[in-house]
C-alpha cells in the first residue's frame, strides 16, 4: 500500500501530457516551458525526493485521434508513442542543463538513444538518486500514457501519481466552456469510475485503486502547488479511497 507520511510524498510519478510541452497553443516546443518544467522537477529532487516521469506525445501526434480516417489503428498508435520519446529527450537536456542526472527508458527498445525499461534498473537509477524519465508509453497499442503512469507508478513503487495539466483540477464539467463548473477538491476512485469524470482514462483510475496509488490533478504552471501537493499539502484534486 503506497501512503503520504507526515511529511509528504518520498518517490513521486509525474504524469506530463504532450500539450503541456507546447506551452500555450499545445503543439511543437515551447523552449521557455520545458526550462521551466526541468527547474520545477529540481526543486523536487533538492527536497530529497525520487523522481519519475512519464511524458505524453500530443504536442506532437496524438495517436488515432490525429490519425486520418482509414489509418491503421496500431500504426497511429506507435506514431505517438515515437512522439513521447521525442519529448523524452527533449525534457532530458533541459534536466541535465539543470545538473540533474537522468536516464531515458522506453518500453520500446531503441538502445541507441535510450535504456529499455527494466523495472530493477529503474528502481537502481532512483536510488542513486536520478531523475528517469519513462517513454513509449506501455509500448502497447489501444492503451494510453495515463494507463502507463498507473503502471509505472505501481511499478516503482511511488507514492502518488501526480497529473500535471492546464486545469487546477477536477471539475464537474468543462471549466474552460462552463463558467459555472465547480471544482473536487476529493474524490474516490469509483467516484471518478461512477460519473465518467475525466481525470484520466478508465484503465488508468482502475489500475490506480487496485494498487492503491493516489492521484493528484494540479496546474503544471503553479510551481508552489506542485511543492505543496509533494509536501502532502491539500492541492488541486486528490482521488483516493
Amino acid at each position: 500500500m503506497n501512503t503520504s507520511t507526515p511529511q509528504g510524498y518520498h518517490r513521486v510519478l509525474l504524469k506530463l501530457s504532450g500539450e503541456v510541452f507546447g506551452g500555450t497553443q499545445g503543439i511543437g516546443f515551447d523552449w521557455q516551458v520545458i526550462d521551466h518544467l526541468a527547474g520545477q522537477v529540481k526543486t523536487i529532487k533538492e527536497l530529497g525526493i525520487d523522481v519519475a516521469l512519464v511524458v505524453g506525445g500530443g504536442n506532437i501526434f496524438r495517436g488515432s485521434r490525429a490519425a486520418p480516417p482509414g489509418m491503421d489503428r496500431v500504426a497511429a498508435d506507435h506514431m505517438g508513442m515515437l512522439g513521447t520519446v521525442i519529448n523524452a529527450i527533449c525534457l532530458q537536456d533541459a534536466l541535465e542543463r539543470q545538473h540533474l542526472e537522468t536516464r531515458v527508458m522506453t518500453a520500446i527498445e531503441m538502445r541507441a538513444i535510450a535504456e529499455p525499461y527494466i523495472k530493477r534498473r529503474a528502481i537502481r537509477h532512483l536510488q542513486k538518486g536520478r531523475v528517469i524519465i519513462f517513454a513509449a508509453g506501455t509500448g502497447n497499442p489501444f492503451f494510453t500514457t495515463d494507463t502507463a503512469a498507473a503502471l509505472r507508478a505501481s511499478e516503482i513503487g511511488a507514492d502518488v501519481l501526480i497529473k500535471a495539466t492546464k486545469v487546477d483540477g477536477v471539475y464537474d464539467k468543462d471549466p474552460v466552456r462552463n463558467r459555472d463548473a465547480q471544482r473536487y477538491d476529493r474524490l474516490t476512485y469509483d467516484q471518478v469510475l461512477r460519473q465518467n469524470l475525466r481525470v484520466m482514462d478508465v484503465t488508468a483510475v482502475a489500475f490506480c485503486k487496485e494498487n492503491e496509488i493516489p492521484i493528484v490533478v494540479l496546474n503544471v504552471e503553479d510551481e508552489a502547488g506542485l511543492i505543496r501537493a509533494i509536501k502532502g499539502e491539500p492541492v488541486g484534486t486528490y482521488v483516493g479511497s
